[in-house]
């Protein structure tokens, strides 16, 4: 087993770990790196993002792009379906997967995060966290500024209200608005 693939294991195991270890540090600045030079891109070089996501995450199938200011922890843990777009000033925190479906729109400054901190005080201190993996299937949209919080799995076509935070899973062809996001209507 590759030291990427040890790394990847434990991240994603949903057990605490050590935000500090040593290990993680590679993975980070390689990240750190290839953010660098895709938020520096001119914002109609399109085919020069297109390469450096190509580097940074998982996978990008055809038609998915992402938009500068662009912000991820890792990026191996981040997959794009088809033709998914991500709107400007996105964050997503992959410390375990982030799987987003065929045709999800992320409107702008939407935050995803997989990582969470212990609420024991000397725990948080020391940098411990634990991380569960968010999954937005086929043609998702989240309006600008939705937050997406650990372990959520949002179903296809579901629409998440701007500005909403959402704490638990939601099921397909649904609107939910707020914070914590709620259910308001079903979409037909």
């Amino acid at each position: 087993m590759s030291d990427l693939d040890a790394v990847k294991r434990r991240l994603s195991s949903g057990e605490p770990y050590s935000a500090t270890d040593p290990a993680l540090g590679p993975h980070r600045a390689r990240c750190m790196e290839l953010l660098d030079k895709f938020n520096s891109t001119a914002l109609s070089d399109f085919k020069a993002r297109e390469v450096i996501l190509g580097d940074l995450l998982a996978r990008v199938e055809p038609g998915g792009w992402v938009m500068p200011r662009f912000l991820c922890e890792f990026g191996f843990f981040i997959e794009l379906g088809a033709g998914t777009k991500i709107n400007f000033d996105a964050v997503l925190l992959d410390c375990a997967p982030i799987v987003l479906g065929a045709d999800v729109l992320l409107g702008p400054r939407c935050q995803l995060y997989t990582a969470n901190h212990p609420h024991d005080p000397q725990l948080r201190r020391a940098m411990w966290e634990s991380a569960r993996p968010i999954t937005l299937h086929d043609r998702v949209w989240l309006g600008g500024g939705v937050t997406v919080l650990p372990g959520v799995t949002i179903g296809a076509d579901t629409v998440v209200g701007a500005g909403s935070v959402v704490t638990k899973s939601l099921p397909a062809g649904v609107l939910a608005v707020g914070n914590p996001a709620r259910i308001v209507r079903e979409l037909t």
